[in-house]
């Protein structure tokens, strides 16, 4: 038997998880839509980097966006033995900058996930990506009123969650990007889902 209210505590997830939706910036959405798009025409490559919960929503966002977008995607916590090289020789605040060297290149769109804001190997990875010409991008929420981190005013286009949740940063993280491929696909008219 829980000691806890559950039907408070399941009203209370829920309404700002809602509340959260409902704040989101529609044109700095569009911007993202936009940008992921000019990748599209471009030929270029999407390129994630997160940790924990905010690199499993970008391995999944890689496979959906690679199958159902046919855009060029990598996820670079998905490689375990190119991430732990980086981590052993180079330290685990360079495991992105350093995958990026190798993978990225001018025109490429760079999207970080952080709940925080403030993970120093997605901010060492924004940093490698803006020296590269990447163009760059943050999925962040506003984990212990922190608006984004440093994170935040480092990309071109920040999407800012604004809940002080970490697990509602990281639900509204898989909702961002299903909102994302599902603009680029009717946008460009491709077929649903199956």
């Amino acid at each position: 038997m829980l000691d806890m209210d559950f039907r408070a505590f399941l009203l209370s997830y829920q309404s700002d998880l809602v509340n959260a939706i409902e704040s989101l910036e529609v044109d700095i959405i569009k911007q993202l839509v936009d940008d992921v798009l000019d990748v599209m025409d471009n030929g270029g490559t999407i390129h994630f980097i997160g940790n924990g919960g905010s690199s499993g929503t970008p391995s999944h966002s890689a496979g959906d966006w690679s199958k159902e977008l046919g855009i060029k995607t990598i996820c670079h916590t998905d490689n375990v033995s190119s991430l732990t090289a980086w981590a052993n020789d180079n330290g685990y605040e360079n495991v992105f900058s350093g995958a990026l060297g190798t993978w990225a290149k001018e025109g490429d769109l760079v999207i970080g996930y952080s709940g925080s804001g403030n993970s120093k190997n997605v901010l060492n990875g924004i940093i490698k990506a803006k020296d590269l010409g990447c163009r760059t991008a943050a999925i962040t929420g506003n984990y212990k009123g922190g608006n984004g981190g440093k994170l935040a005013a480092m990309v071109d286009v920040a999407v800012i969650c604004d809940t002080m949740s970490m697990e509602r940063i990281e639900d509204l993280q898989l909702i961002i990007n299903h909102i994302v491929k599902e603009s680029v696909k009717a946008e460009r008219n491709l077929p649903s889902h199956s």
